[in-house]
């Protein structure tokens, strides 16, 4: 397993002046303490490595209770406060693929270095650590607790970017001009649904993180910089809230135009049956094979029969049209 973890982590060592990025031979070289003024940022892919996780903190002299937390198969949201040390837990979406996977990640934060866990391999990353690389704007002039506020702010904005391009794909297919009360349109409707139900699940989820991160009292971590990214998060959700709403809607509409063609249907064979009953009724009357019944000996009987009920039909036809039944 000591190969595998040293394959998956890597480690940026930054400050001001200076940048390294380099990979482990051995966890003996796992060395979280910083040089003068540096910070540095430990990526690991993998959630196994209970073993390796264990060395590292017990020689780097972290708290051993962050052993017991690591251990842990599923996190909830978690925010816990440690010596000079932060424990942060998330499920966060994985959005490269056509459907949408969740996974867990953790941040291990002190004032100094941050720790990422990631559950599986690949992310959004990649632009903070250009950033790094390229002494971009002001990452290298700060600490860990800017480097968190940057990783979190690269998951909403991967948030935002995905569901703004599966909302227009969803509006292509969903728009009102769409809309038919067919098994395929309700389906993508409800496809539609489950996924920004995962989106809305995510975004409180992280949202929950940022609150409880500004409520966060650590000597050397700033929380200010997660202020700033919570109304991201709200916006999220109001736009989320909003498109939910908007596919009730057309829910509601389908059941209306389905309701509706019943309708139609009910009130048309109502008018042909109500036309077609007062007939019925005269040929049953008159197919009684009485020998008494005068008009049957009548030589204009089965004409004059016809008569009537051709009447009797444009009498009903001419009612129903008066009262705008059709």
């Amino acid at each position: 397993m000591v190969e595998g973890f040293l394959e998956n982590t890597t480690i940026i060592d930054y400050s001001d002046k200076n940048y390294q990025k380099t990979k482990f031979l051995s966890i003996s070289q796992v060395n979280l303490t910083p040089h003068e003024n540096g910070t540095k940022w430990i990526n690991t892919y993998g959630l196994a490595y209970q073993s390796d996780f264990k060395a590292i903190i017990l020689n780097n002299k972290l708290d051993d209770f962050l052993i017991k937390l690591l251990m842990e198969d599923d996190h909830a949201t978690k925010v816990i406060l440690l010596e000079d040390l932060m424990f942060v837990a998330i499920k966060v979406l994985k959005t490269e693929g056509k459907t949408l996977e969740d996974e867990q990640m953790i941040f291990m934060v002190s004032p100094h270095f941050l720790w990422s866990i990631q559950e599986k391999p690949g992310d959004y990353f990649n632009w903070i650590r250009e950033r790094l690389e390229g002494h971009k704007g002001i990452v290298r002039k700060k600490k860990a607790d800017y480097l968190l506020y940057l990783i979190i702010e690269a998951i909403i904005d991967n948030y935002q970017e995905t569901y703004l391009k599966h909302e227009e794909i969803s509006d292509s297919k969903l728009n009102a001009t769409h809309i038919k009360p067919t098994p395929e349109f309700t389906s993508l409707v409800e496809s539609r649904k489950q996924e920004l139900f995962s989106f809305k699940k995510a975004a409180i989820s992280l949202r929950d993180m940022i609150v409880k991160l500004e409520k966060a009292k650590i000597r050397g971590i700033d929380v200010k910089y997660f202020s700033e990214i919570k109304e991201q998060t709200n916006n999220l959700i109001t736009n989320i809230d909003f498109e939910l709403q908007e596919l009730e809607s057309k829910i509601n509409l389908i059941f209306s135009i389905q309701g509706h063609r019943l309708n139609e249907v009910m009130k048309t064979l109502t008018i042909l049956s109500v036309i077609f009953i007062p007939l019925t009724f005269l040929a049953g009357i008159y197919g009684m094979n009485f020998h008494n019944m005068p008009e049957l000996k009548s030589e204009n009987g089965y004409f004059i029969l016809l008569g009537i009920m051709v009447l009797v039909t444009v009498i009903s036809v001419w009612y129903f049209k008066r009262k705008k039944w059709f």
